[in-house]
């Protein structure tokens, strides 16, 4: 061989070592720890059920799988740092409703949850229960929107603060129905759900899993799901769509894995198979069934069309209320 085609035959062979390099590494993946981020406070849903699905990924990978809250700024913080993170599925996000509602609720947020990140998995929804006092006298949720037509002042709903699935669920029932409702926020549920008790608010979008004990105990009346489907919890209760005729009505708290948005594809599905398949053990159900969980996984594709979804839905619903962070 001359001493051109000796240098072109290394040529080559440099090339395709460079060309197959991240094939390799994708086919190793994962070679070293994972991080997810929350970006909320530890203790929380986000960060209970980030836990619960990075034991489960660890014992598969035989890898750590470090859950890692970096909170503040509504979300924004920890959100922002997996945006700028390198895209080699070595750093996960775990996102709810904020992450489409966020960058509407709060001026000047850098990060797009629909330009910079693409998703891994989406879990299923937690579904909020419109609930009222036993002496309040609506009983259905049409007869509820009646009440609020006719009321002077407007009736109020308790929420877990701005921007939270129980303030969208009722600024979306005020637009959708064409009422007026007063927000009151409080600083959790539990404080808001106190309140709701003592008769001092009038209803409240609340999270199944809590709303549950107290219609058992005959203190509070279910009048319907926000969810499109009705819960497994409250099988008898029916959604706002079919309680009110409200077509379209669709609101509860979302989770699921994102990455930034350059994550190959090999990597994408591998990870989403994984987390597909440790939402389907049946090991799994009793653990999300405490938090409220209803699985119900998406792919990919359908997690990242949902999630624009959202992103469109609720700048629209945010911008048409005026709302903005407090």
């Amino acid at each position: 061989m001359t001493l051109k085609g000796t240098l072109l035959a290394v040529l080559f062979a440099v090339q395709s070592l460079a060309m197959t390099a991240p094939a390799f590494a994708q086919g190793n993946y994962p070679s070293k720890p994972i991080r997810i981020i929350v970006p909320f406070t530890a203790g929380g849903v986000v960060d209970s059920i980030a836990r619960l699905v990075g034991e489960r990924l660890s014992a598969k990978y035989g890898q750590p799988v470090i859950v890692e809250n970096r909170t503040g700024a509504g979300g924004s913080i920890g959100t922002d740092y997996v945006a700028k993170a390198a895209p080699d599925g070595y750093t996960l996000l775990c996102v709810s409703p904020g992450h489409a509602v966020t960058p509407s609720l709060i001026k000047g947020v850098a990060w797009n949850p629909v330009r910079d990140f693409r998703a891994i998995e989406g879990f299923g929804v937690i579904p909020n229960v419109f609930v009222v006092p036993t002496e309040v006298p609506a009983k259905t949720m049409a007869e509820l929107v009646a009440m609020a037509k006719k009321a002077n002042p407007p009736l109020t709903y308790a929420t877990a603060g701005v921007g939270t699935s129980n303030h969208l669920s009722g600024e979306l029932l005020a637009q959708s129905a064409e009422i007026k409702l007063t927000h009151v926020p409080y600083r959790g549920q539990p404080d808001a759900l106190g309140d709701l008790l003592a008769g001092r608010v009038t209803m409240m979008p609340l999270t199944v899993a809590l709303a549950v004990p107290h219609i058992k105990a005959g203190k509070l009346r279910p009048l319907a799901v926000t969810t499109s489907k009705r819960s497994s919890a409250l099988p008898d209760t029916p959604t706002v769509a079919e309680a009110a005729g409200l077509k379209g009505y669709d609101v509860g708290t979302w989770f699921g894995f994102v990455a930034p948005v350059k994550t190959p594809d090999a990597i994408v599905a591998k990870l989403s198979a994984d987390v597909a398949e440790i939402l389907a053990d049946p090991a799994m159900k009793p653990k999300l069934d405490v938090l409220g969980l209803e699985v119900a996984p998406q792919g990919p594709k359908q997690f990242d069309a949902f999630i624009a979804s959202e992103y469109d839905k609720w700048s629209k619903v945010i911008k048409t209320a005026g709302i903005e962070a407090q």
